[in-house]
């Protein structure tokens, strides 16, 4: 089993979800509604300051639906670029 974890910015959040609905994976997850802290793409703290926020999807899968999800990432990520979106995998 593979733990395949996604990390990304609320706006997209619908983005995901719809996509990997189509395409038949990541039907089981859980979801951390909302994440803090600062990564590449900068502070997600949900103050007044620096007001966006992150959530984030834990999946546990085989190695074929990890690349499957990876592959629906990828292509999310390339329609928003500048949207901070992260997937982890861990055996």
């Amino acid at each position: 089993m593979i733990r395949v974890e996604i990390i990304a910015n609320r706006s997209v959040e619908e983005n995901i979800l719809e996509a990997l609905a189509k395409e038949g994976v990541g039907k089981f997850y859980t979801m951390i509604p909302n994440v803090l802290g600062v990564g590449a793409c900068g502070p997600r703290m949900g103050t007044a300051v620096w007001p966006e926020e992150n959530f984030s999807l834990v999946i546990w899968c085989d190695e074929y639906e990890a690349r499957a999800i990876a592959e629906v990432i990828a292509k999310i990520k390339e329609k928003f670029p500048g949207e901070g979106i992260k997937l982890f995998g861990l055996e």
